[in-house]
């Protein structure tokens, strides 16, 4: 830290020189990242539903295994000779579109349902299997549909494509629109706490920057790996939270520093070295939470994982070199133009308020533990609930071209061709009469199970042929039989296929009950079966996230605590900061769970009422963030308690003399914070406003009723037992200083 802090101090020009050059060759390929990141929540290899899957593709010559759904309207309605008209031009131009491999046209007859509405229109189904370059052909479709769009016919895509394309697209806007709405009120708020428009914009700078480098490094790790669209709001919030934060806690040090003296080479110098060591243990604390991320044997999360550690190591490296090089040259004029004074601001006197409320806090310590602690818990309560998934389209707002299709499709009775299950069961040596008879009750077993709309087979019935038509796995409605037997049995003949139908588009929540009932079934006939398809896949996403979590948090725990021993010399302090952060995370899943799964005030921050989970990646991401977030305000605190017991202070007094000098900054620190994360409530992904939300309620709790009352209390409480650390222990640990 010494020899970076004499860097900063004599070479300020050639420091910055570095970082403009990086910034500029990294902003190409920075602007460049959001249209190369994914919405696709990834597959495992070695699962049923990946034998499945290889199955379809190597024994059955399955290729086009990716669907979109065309919802038309019509007017007049499609069983009229107009409608009937404008339908077929409509139809009869997609089999021509790039990437579309084969068409299935509605008719009149019921095939595939159809609707009246008001005004005499028809919703009119059509699905469309797509080879690779399936986003290039939702494209095309979107295209075409939009140059035919008439009066007469208006047609709209859906499909697990067409949800995805819209999933990168809304992430990606809405992290635009959160970066532009956030940006000019953190600038208000810096302003009113520096008063001085130079230091005003230090922070912000140090949060582009990061974000910029940062964003190239996720471009690069996109041509080795896919890479999550929720990566960028990750980066985003922690490049901007974060770096804001580390930034203030500088450019404070630093003006108080330069009173000293008035030599700003020295006291860019001396910022680094104290201020610069919160800076950096805080900045490694909550790296070792984002790494949490990595533990999941998924690209998809692994992404965000490498995303948040690449922007918060870019962040404290902008935060001890490029920022404290700018401080040295500027000097005095950081505190120019003086446009405001404000008594809120941060300076290195104690706040009278704050030492006042530390001391009401400390008379009645017990009292403050447990209503704090109850009250936190009792936020906890709605996650015991907790329910997660892939939401799929149900994840976007009304409003989302695909999701308002598949509403489409849901009323139409159609919804369950997206959630279609693959069943491949094993053929004997001798197939005769009595094995085709066995497999045949197989079929109508599964064609019994409570929510089965269709069970496409060899033995297929009348009844089916609707839902065939639609679509499963490209068979015709009129059902040629060479047709329904290339799809049926595996091309050595050894296997049968087998695909069901549910009545409805399932969500996540309602995949494993309604698979139960399928193995019930199978099981019940004794036949060797894989059990596939997109449902299964998905439940296996989810549950390969939720298994890695005890995993990622305790060895975030285990390193927390490790950190926190070597830098406080205690075991009581790291313990008691891993429980109460859990207590901030247990609450804010609660706040999450019970507006976004229960809809609790849901309509008031734009989110729907049916989107029944949360986004399976979100417990394991809004864990690692706050997590390592709270730290932040754990580590000014408790630095602060440590310094003034070091010079004397009694316990006690040492409690109170902290909070009165850090309760500025953390909480000026948090209201940056909680409209940087708030700013992400506001947007078409569900997921992004989940991740928004509850960062916000985190931050929200954290530097209030956690920071300010249940962690004072405590060591209140705890008396010297803070300070108790065996001597063979103090004696083999590393020696480390931690100031601000």
């Amino acid at each position: 830290m010494r020899a970076l802090s004499l860097l900063v101090a004599r070479r300020p020009w050639a420091v910055l020189a570095i970082w403009v050059l990086v910034a500029v060759l990294c902003a190409p390929l920075a602007a460049r990242a959001p249209r190369a990141l994914s919405a696709n929540p990834g597959e495992l290899l070695d699962t049923e539903s990946a034998r499945v899957t290889a199955l379809l593709r190597d024994r059955f010559g399955e290729q086009d295994t990716n669907t979109a759904l065309l919802v038309t309207r019509s007017s007049p309605p499609l069983t009229t000779p107009e409608g009937q008209d404008a339908y077929d031009r409509f139809a009869d131009g997609l089999a021509g579109l790039p990437g579309v491999s084969r068409v299935l046209r509605a008719d009149a007859a019921g095939v595939v349902p159809t609707t009246s509405e008001e005004g005499g229109r028809a919703l009119t189904l059509v699905q469309i299997p797509l080879k690779e370059g399936a986003s290039e052909a939702v494209a095309g479709l979107r295209a075409y549909a939009a140059r035919f769009r008439t009066p007469a016919l208006t047609a709209r895509v859906t499909g697990g494509q067409a949800i995805a394309d819209d999933f990168t697209l809304y992430a990606e806007q809405d992290t635009k629109r959160s970066e532009f709405a956030a940006l000019p009120l953190t600038a208000l708020v810096l302003l009113l706490v520096f008063g001085a428009l130079v230091a005003t914009g230090l922070p912000l700078i140090v949060g582009v920057l990061s974000i910029t480098v940062a964003m190239a490094g996720v471009w690069g790790l996109t041509r080795v790996t896919e890479v999550s669209t929720f990566a960028q709001s990750v980066i985003t919030m922690l490049g901007l939270g974060a770096g804001i934060d580390y930034a203030l806690l500088m450019v404070n040090r630093f003006r108080e520093e330069l009173s000293r003296d008035h030599d700003p080479r020295a006291a860019a110098a001396r910022t680094v070295l104290s201020a610069g060591r919160s800076v950096a243990f805080s900045g490694l604390t909550v790296a070792i939470a984002m790494a949490a991320l990595i533990l999941p044997p998924l690209a998809f999360v692994r992404s965000m994982g490498l995303g948040g550690v690449l922007v918060v190591l870019l962040t404290v490296l902008a935060s001890l070199s490029a920022l404290p090089a700018l401080l040295a040259l500027l000097g005095e004029r950081v505190n120019s133009p003086r446009v405001l004074k404000f008594p809120w601001g941060q300076n290195a006197a104690a706040s009278g308020a704050w030492t006042a409320f530390a001391r009401r806090v400390t008379a009645r310590p017990l009292l403050a533990v447990v209503l704090s602690t109850a009250f936190l818990l009792l936020l906890a309560r709605p996650a015991l609930d907790m329910r997660t998934g892939y939401a799929g389209a149900w994840g976007l707002t009304p409003g989302v071209e695909s999701r308002d299709a598949l509403a489409d499709v849901r009323d139409l009775g159609a919804g369950g061709l997206l959630s279609q299950f693959e069943v491949v069961l094993q053929l004997p040596q001798r197939y005769g009469p009595e094995q085709r008879e066995s497999f045949r009750q197989t079929v109508d077993t599964l064609r019994a199970v409570p929510g089965v709309r269709a069970v496409i087979s060899p033995f297929l019935r009348p009844e089916d042929l609707g839902a065939a038509g639609a679509g499963s796995g490209g068979l015709d409605a009129l059902g040629a039989v060479s047709a329904l037997n290339a799809r049926s049995f595996s091309q050595d003949r050894r296997l049968l296929r087998v695909t069901v139908i549910p009545e409805q588009y399932l969500r996540a929540d309602q995949i494993e009950p309604f698979e139960a009932r399928l193995r019930t079934a199978l099981n019940a006939r004794g036949v060797p079966y894989l059990l596939g398809g997109a449902p299964i896949g998905e439940r296996e996403f989810s549950h390969a996230i939720t298994d890695a979590m005890p995993a990622a948090v305790l060895t975030v725990f285990a390193a927390t605590f490790l950190l926190l021993t070597v830098a406080f010399r205690s075991l009581l302090i790291p313990l008691k900061s891993i429980v109460m952060n859990a207590l901030t995370v247990g609450a804010a899943y609660g706040v999450v769970t019970l507006v976004v799964q229960h809809g609790v005030l849901a309509g008031a921050l734009g989110i729907p009422q049916d989107v029944g989970v949360l986004d399976s990646s979100l417990p394991l991401l809004l864990f690692a963030v706050m997590f390592g977030l709270s730290m932040d305000y754990e580590i000014f605190l408790l630095s602060r308690v440590q310094e003034e017991y070091l010079r004397g202070a009694s316990n006690d007094e040492a409690v109170v003399l902290a909070v009165g000098r850090t309760a500025r900054i953390i909480t000026s620190a948090a209201v940056i914070m909680f409209i940087v994360f708030s700013a992400f409530t506001v947007g078409r992904v569900v997921a992004s406003k989940s991740i928004g939300l509850g960062l916000a309620t985190a931050v929200l709790l954290d530097a209030t009723l956690v920071r300010l009352v249940l962690v004072p209390a405590f060591l209140k409480l705890a008396g010297r037992w803070n300070w108790w650390l065996p001597g063979w222990l103090d004696r083999r640990l590393p020696r480390v200083q931690i100031e601000h």
